[in-house]
């Protein structure tokens, strides 16, 4: 029989440890906002809830050793199953939810209902049904239950640093469920007899533990060459019929990095980084921070066509770092890259640019401490005297809502404040101190490599003061990912008559 307090000791490291793992699971289709912190955790704890209640009343109907390690080893299983329902049960979700324009919100919490509210219903009983059977004498009770609390709440802890910093790093999101879960089973399976009965559970699932996370995923855009699960997203890299090669991230909605053969230019918005920045200044920035570099699709191209400028690009993830030197040519005579997230960088950081880019807004999540007033003010306190701030906007196309809010915000740290509506769903925020315009910017794009020419003046014809209208963030009061979903429901049930 298995020692109650190393059963609910695992049981609380499965229920927390399949938290964590859920987000993760969320991530590629929802993002990892708030929102679906909040709908992931609101679920555990109500499954949790029932579970309580539930192990009570069974507890008193069954008092038997054997009975609760039955319903352990059934949450195992419903457990090691969560990664292999989630794919496909996520892939029509989506779609339905498309549908009838539901946002992240009510996606993911349909989402987790649907793949962890069971089996985190069941796991949540097994500590008051533990405690029936370990209590001998109402003398004992409360010194029973404190004890065998205490073990569950250190299994929680256990499970929720060991699948976050170990687990989902180290071997994945998928074999991270099933790890948990054959840690439950295996505990079940002592307190069942005859052993060679039960056996097939936790057999079942070292099986699928042992089995290759799988092929590369399908991408109908092209071929995947490359692909990898790393401690912030899912990534991967897609090759294109003409040679090109696109980055993209968690549901592939958007291109964060390009690579095309035989150039730095992408006929995208990444080129409006190598232009804009003479609508503030006459000569091509000394030193440039890039915030959000991914694979480094800006830095390369600074490296090629302003190679005496400094270039220091911030990206959080180092698994894209990796990736943009593989695959996307990221190299440059003055780069510099560090691994860390945007804004604390910038509070430590003792240089100062001419120009900084903000590139890190990855729908549908967005940093809502890189949207701020505080944040644009930082960004301020690290220019050069009449240096710029840059920030790419996506946005649903016909969908400026974040757009107006970033526009107010920067406008509360800087006296000028234009955009240039690069892409049906990209605007560039240019804000300075100093005298920027678009005739300035045309002006100077006689000064720019050749082959920049021509994309200076078509931005100098797009740009224009930015859209008002908009609500100022601040770092106590931010809800960008409500009005993120407000956007893409906007866009979903089209135009209004």
């Amino acid at each position: 029989m298995p020692p109650l307090g190393l059963l609910v000791f695992v049981v609380g490291s499965g229920s927390l440890g399949a938290e964590i793992a859920a987000v993760r699971l969320l991530a590629p289709d929802f993002g990892a906002s708030t929102i679906v912190w909040a709908n992931t955790i609101g679920v555990v704890l109500v499954a949790l809830a029932l579970g309580y209640w539930l192990g009570g009343r069974l507890a008193d109907r069954h008092p038997q050793i054997r009975a609760l390690c039955l319903l352990a080893l059934a949450a195992a299983a419903l457990l090691a199953a969560v990664p292999f329902a989630a794919a496909p049960l996520l892939d029509v979700g989506v779609e339905a939810l498309d549908s009838v324009s539901a946002g992240a919100f009510v996606g993911s919490l349909l989402a987790v209902l649907a793949l962890v509210a069971v089996p985190v219903l069941l796991l949540g009983a097994v500590s008051p049904w533990a405690l029936r059977l370990a209590v001998a004498d109402v003398e004992n009770a409360g010194k029973v239950a404190g004890r065998l609390y205490a073990i569950s709440t250190a299994g929680s802890l256990l499970g929720t640093l060991l699948s976050a910093l170990v687990l989902i790093p180290l071997v994945g999101t998928r074999r991270t469920f099933l790890v948990l879960a054959l840690a439950i089973a295996l505990t079940a399976l002592a307190g069942l007899r005859p052993l060679w009965r039960w056996a097939a559970v936790p057999a079942a699932i070292a099986a699928l533990a042992l089995l290759p996370p799988g092929a590369l995923r399908a991408n109908p855009a092209g071929r995947v060459v490359y692909e990898a699960e790393t401690p912030y997203q899912y990534a991967q890299v897609v090759e294109q019929p003409d040679g090109s090669r696109v980055l993209e991230l968690n549901e592939g909605q958007a291109r964060h990095s390009l690579w095309r053969p035989g150039t730095v230019l992408t006929g995208g918005y990444w080129d409006e980084f190598l232009v804009l920045p003479f609508a503030a200044r006459d000569s091509a920035p000394r030193r440039i921070a890039i915030l959000g570099n991914a694979a480094g699709t800006t830095a390369r191209a600074y490296g090629a066509l302003y190679p005496r400028t400094v270039v220091h690009g911030v990206e959080i993830d180092p698994e894209l770092t990796r990736i943009g030197r593989r695959w996307f040519g990221l190299r440059g005579p003055r780069l510099r890259v560090f691994t860390v997230d945007a804004r604390p960088f910038l509070r430590r950081a003792r240089d100062r640019y001419d120009s900084i880019f903000v590139d890190a807004y990855r729908q549908p999540y967005i940093p809502f401490y890189l949207t701020t007033r505080e944040f644009f003010e930082l960004a301020r306190a690290r220019l050069e005297p009449g240096g710029s701030v840059i920030v790419n906007v996506g946005q649903p196309e016909g969908q400026f809502r974040l757009e107006r809010v970033l526009a107010a915000t920067m406008r509360t740290a800087f006296r000028t404040v234009l955009r240039d509506h690069a892409t049906p769903t990209n605007t560039l925020l240019l804000a300075t101190d100093s005298a920027a315009s678009a005739a300035r910017l045309r002006r100077n794009a006689r000064g720019v490599p050749s082959e920049l020419a021509g994309r200076a003046r078509a931005a100098a014809a797009r740009l224009e003061p930015a859209l008002a209208g908009g609500e100022v963030y601040t770092d106590d009061r931010a809800p960008v990912e409500w009005l993120v979903d407000g956007s893409l429901l906007d866009y979903a049930a089209g135009p209004r008559r």
